[in-house]
Order: structure tokens, then C-alpha cells, then sequence
């Protein structure tokens, strides 16, 4: 049997800016937003990124579902530096050429301050390698964040990280990922 791993992001938080690292908890609706998600869907295990935004869900989800759950820090969000926190229309007003680019090419140039898509890239891929080496054919739901599902739909899906921007990711949303063990680390 295979194994499946099915991606969630968060639910909202109620926050408009690049949130990275910063550990918000969900809004009402966001606590919503993933109970309807996970309606109807089953899983044989819970894997989540340690911020609060998607560990609390997940640990109600376990509880509830009686299902293994384990938090990997690995599975954070990418860190913006400098711009984890201001609002994208600041950061459009006062940085707008150093935003362009950075969505045009977030490796050649991450925010000031930022983590490297380098060090993103090498995280992600060495969380998920452990999720499947650990499923052996199971279901699995990992839940992460909107860039973190981004860079890994890139990486299975053999696009540019420039086309990161254009994937879209909304709040609370499945995204079933085909992650071969020890694969897609380029």
C-alpha cells in the first residue's frame, strides 16, 4: 500500500502581512475553516508544524480522531526577516522593486534578513521524508502553512520557485502530495 499525504494549510488568523515565524493562534473562522476541511476525510496519523496556528488544530483533530500526532518544527512557515510582521501594503509602498523581486525570484533574493530558500528547501524536504519513511502506507495529514505548501507542490510539481506567487493556497485548504522517500530535494 502506499503512502498518502495529504498537505493542510491553516486556517485564518486574521493577520494581512507575511506572518513566518510569528506564533498567531486562529480566529473563530479559522477554527471553522479546518473543521470543514477535515470533514468527511480520514487519516491514519497527524503530522503538524509546531506554530500554533496549525498544532492547536492538530491536536484537537488527534484527540478527537484518536489518531498519532507529532509536531515537527521543520514544518514552519519560511522565515521573512525583516518583513515577518509589516503589512504587504507597507512593504509594496516603501520596498516595492525589493518585493518584485523577491516574487519573481525568492532564491536570488529573499527578503532582507530572511531565511534562504536554500535552508527552506532542505527543512521541508528532510520533514516530509520522515513523514512518509514513518506512514509505511499510510494516510497521513500534515498540516503547514500557505508558503511551506507552496514550495513543496514546486518541488514535486518540477516548477520554478518563481512560480510560488501564482499557486493558489487559501486558508484551510487539502493539497494531496506525491512526496517520494529521499526524493525531491533538488
Amino acid at each position: 500500500m502506499n503512502t498518502t499525504v495529504d498537505l493542510l494549510r491553516h486556517g485564518d488568523t486574521g493577520q494581512r502581512s507575511y506572518r513566518g515565524q510569528l506564533d498567531d493562534q486562529l480566529t473563530v473562522t479559522g477554527w471553522a475553516q479546518l473543521r470543514a476541511a477535515v470533514a468527511g476525510q480520514s487519516w491514519d496519523a497527524v503530522v503538524s508544524s509546531s506554530l500554533r496556528r496549525c498544532a492547536d488544530f492538530a491536536r484537537e483533530l488527534a484527540a478527537a480522531r484518536e489518531l498519532p500526532l507529532r509536531l515537527d518544527a521543520r514544518l514552519a512557515e519560511y522565515h521573512f526577516g525583516d518583513w515577518q510582521g509589516v503589512p504587504i501594503e507597507t512593504l509594496a509602498q516603501e520596498q516595492g522593486d525589493t518585493l518584485g523581486r523577491f516574487w519573481a525570484d525568492p532564491v536570488a533574493h529573499p527578503p532582507p534578513g530572511g531565511e534562504s530558500f536554500g535552508q527552506f528547501r532542505v527543512r521541508l524536504s528532510a520533514a516530509l521524508n520522515d513523514v512518509v519513511r514513518e506512514a509505511k502506507g499510510r494516510r497521513v495529514l500534515v498540516i503547514t502553512h500557505g508558503g511551506a505548501i507552496r514550495l513543496l507542490r514546486c518541488l514535486v510539481e518540477g516548477r520554478s520557485y518563481g512560480d510560488m506567487a501564482g499557486i493558489d493556497v487559501p486558508h484551510a485548504s487539502l493539497h494531496p502530495l506525491a512526496w517520494p522517500v529521499g526524493g525531491a530535494q533538488a
